[in-house]
């Protein structure tokens, strides 16, 4: 999957959300070209102690000040999920 394609599949599950909006991004100095997807699905902990398969969404390079934190989004739903990573 490359990161447009997980834009596209987030934004067609969650319309609602702000996250691949061009005003957020060059907020935080973001492009769609500074993503890559991670291969593999990985397994995030929520905060609620479930576990969900993700797909890793990380950037090439840091922006805004070292930003440089991975975002995960539910495999199927494609919703952003909050957590910590399992194994």
């Amino acid at each position: 999957m490359t990161p447009s394609e997980l834009r596209y599949a987030h934004l067609s599950h969650n319309p609602e959300s702000h996250f691949f909006d061009a005003k957020t991004m060059k907020f935080f100095g973001d492009t769609m070209s500074n993503y890559k997807v991670y291969r593999f699905l990985v397994k995030i902990k929520r905060y609620d102690e479930s576990i969900v398969e993700c797909h890793e969404l990380m950037r090439k390079k840091p922006v805004m000040g070292g930003l440089q934190t991975s975002h995960f989004f539910a495999d199927g739903t494609f919703e952003l999920v909050r957590g910590e990573v399992v194994e």
